[in-house]
């Protein structure tokens, strides 16, 4: 892997160890980690409150997925996908949150607990979906080829990584900032984090 994703790679590992996730894929947006999801669970229906980001109910069309909007206005931190095991969880980032077999969410974007601008995560225990997902992310590269060009299959993926490295050094540089919580102490203090120059 080059210095950028291994810098990317850390980070993840980080966010295993703090969440209790045993797999940790970071995307360039929530929207994005739940589109991965419903993607590789080939989700056709399902229900969810009318209180969330407007992009979801999008996303649902964009995939030509049969929903239900619920009135639950009151959900805190996060929410399902009923009768999946995909969790909207952009408004929730504590220690061990993780939920066993289930894929959350991410987002850290404004207003979010971990406010960086831009990005998002998915928490899994899922090894496959892990090692699908982790390449579908990136175009269908395998970062474990160098260069990707000698890469010899790719299936089908998205380019949902474009932004998550500037993401990553720019919260790393800057872990003083008041706006962000205890993980990224936690991370400092449990992890030889790599910051590549700019």
């Amino acid at each position: 892997m080059d210095n950028n994703f291994d810098t990317i790679h850390e980070f993840e590992q980080a966010l295993s160890k703090f969440t209790g996730a045993p797999y940790v894929i970071m995307t360039d947006c929530c929207t994005h980690a739940i589109e991965l999801c419903l993607r590789y669970d080939q989700i056709t229906q399902c229900s969810f409150t009318a209180y969330t980001y407007l992009s979801i109910p999008m996303t649902m069309h964009k995939l030509g997925i049969d929903y239900r909007l619920l009135d639950t206005p009151n959900w805190i931190g996060e929410y399902a996908f009923e009768n999946t095991r995909i969790w909207d969880s952009a408004r929730l980032l504590r220690q061990d949150m993780y939920r066993p077999g289930q894929m959350q969410c991410l987002s850290f974007g404004y207003s979010k607990p971990l406010e960086i601008g831009r990005g998002g995560a998915i928490l899994l225990d899922d090894s496959t979906a892990y090692n699908k997902m982790i390449k579908q992310r990136y175009d269908g590269r395998d970062l474990t080829i160098s260069p990707w060009q000698t890469q010899k299959t790719f299936e089908i993926g998205a380019d949902f990584a474009e932004l998550f490295m500037e993401v990553v050094v720019s919260m790393l540089r800057y872990p003083e900032n008041e706006k962000f919580p205890c993980i990224v102490t936690w991370i400092f203090l449990n992890f030889q984090v790599t910051i590549p120059a700019i």
